[in-house]
């Protein structure tokens, strides 16, 4: 029997083929094509340009051979999404996760263009990801895949039109590796053709807790305008990662009571706040929430369903559907994580009278840092951490009242301002720009 080599299996292995058709009832594709319809229908735009707002304007599906620490050889899939770039290179972040397809790239990549619209950045939105889960691989094996991926999507990436950043399943390292396999290949070290990166290789002070300082910017800017302090609200948190946890000990620090947050194996809660300090010391200890001493057990679904001011979906897309949105009982939903109300969802809570700060405003500081850290490695000089964090509290401020000033305005929900804002800016580009030929 003739065994073949690995890159002989690798070009021999099909690559996942695009969707066709409507996407998935309930998926991140159709929330984001139903958002963008409501956001079309208040500009008055025709279906030509409706169309060309919708259609991402690149993808690449490439396979990813990997050769596993026990010298055996497995194919995964990788894709990258240019959904637009009338207002400059696409931005976007590299995922690894198990369930990784195309049409979720399609969507994260969208809901990228219309968050980089709504804070004035100049970038498109693009995104990536591998279907792999990280756990399951070791540090040599992700490096491998990290490689490996880079150098087949090679072609759309660089500092002047793709910009890659961390993901759920990747982080500064991640980066590191992405920025050194493109650099090797071009000849000399390009630190902006990634963001998000060690500082040791160009990143930028204040990007690790950006987008969890942003959420809690635009949460207090919307607590004020109901005449609420943010000092001793209640906050419950689902997905205690890099943007939830980030996102606690900084409510904490500003006086609010963290109630309960959860991760993917559960989660916990004490009523009369949780002790985030020690709580972070005990997630690094054991690598979950669960099992944290005072405070009790809970589910994710019983979370979001807390009688508290504040409830921060941080972790997935989709968590808050046409099921469990029925239960929230939070005056404030403020979206932490891409997608995670779903256009059922949104329609209920609005039912309810609860207020939803969108993903695209309540997140969008982790591209604003990103931003920053793309302008220093262009420069190659870098910024204060306080001249940081001023420069993103006032860009978070300020979409955040274009957002509102809006809704009012026009009397829409946040959601609608927010995605109008970010289509009218992109579509007005394009509109400029003409079309060519």
């Amino acid at each position: 029997m003739t065994t073949m080599s690995a890159t002989e299996a690798a070009e021999a292995a099909p690559v996942a083929p695009p969707s066709t058709g409507a996407p998935a009832k309930g998926s991140a594709l159709e929330t984001a094509h139903a958002q963008l319809a409501a956001a079309v229908g208040i500009l008055g735009y025709d279906d030509g340009l409706h169309t060309m707002l919708r259609m991402p304007r690149r993808e690449m599906h490439v396979a990813v051979p990997l050769r596993r620490d026990n010298g055996t050889t497995e194919v995964l899939h990788g894709f990258r999404v240019q959904h637009n770039v009338s207002l400059g290179p696409g931005k976007g972040g590299l995922r690894y996760h198990p369930d990784v397809e195309i049409d979720e790239v399609r969507a994260l990549a969208m809901w990228m263009t219309w968050k980089c619209g709504v804070v004035n950045l100049p970038y498109g939105g693009a995104k990536g990801g591998v279907a792999i889960d990280p756990r399951q691989y070791s540090k040599g094996e992700l490096e491998r895949v990290t490689r490996r991926y880079t150098s087949e999507i090679m072609p759309m990436i660089g500092p002047d039109n793709d910009i890659m950043a961390p993901d759920m399943g990747t982080d500064a390292q991640t980066m590191a590796w992405v920025m050194d396999t493109y650099s090797v290949a071009k000849g000399y070290t390009i630190p902006a053709v990634v963001t998000g990166k060690p500082l040791a290789v160009g990143g930028s002070l204040g990007r690790g807790t950006a987008t969890s300082a942003g959420l809690v910017h635009v949460t207090a800017a919307a607590l004020a305008d109901a005449g609420v302090p943010l000092e001793g609200t209640t906050v419950a948190i689902q997905g205690f990662g890099k943007v939830g946890g980030h996102a606690a000990e900084i409510f904490a620090e500003r006086g609010a009571k963290v109630v309960a947050v959860s991760d993917q194996y559960g989660g916990i809660r004490n009523d009369g706040g949780l002790d985030v300090k020690r709580l972070m010391e005990h997630v690094g200890q054991t690598g979950s929430v669960v099992g944290f001493d005072d405070a009790d057990a809970i589910s994710n679904t019983e979370l979001l369903a807390l009688d508290v001011d504040v409830l921060a979906p941080s972790a997935i897309e989709g968590v808050l559907d046409e099921h469990t949105s029925g239960t929230v009982r939070a005056r404030w939903v403020v979206e932490g994580a891409n997608g995670p109300t779903t256009a059922a969802g949104d329609t209920i809570l609005a039912e309810k009278g609860v207020t939803v700060v969108p993903d695209v405003l309540a997140n969008a500081g982790g591209v604003v840092v990103s931003y920053f850290e793309w302008v220093q490695a262009n420069q190659t000089y870098w910024w204060t951490e306080q001249e940081i964090a001023e420069k993103l509290e006032d860009r978070m401020h300020r979409a955040y009242r274009d957002v509102a000033d809006l809704a009012r305005r026009e009397h829409l929900s946040l959601r609608d301002a927010a995605i109008t804002i970010g289509v009218q800016r992109v579509a007005e580009a394009h509109q400029i720009r003409g079309l060519y030929p």
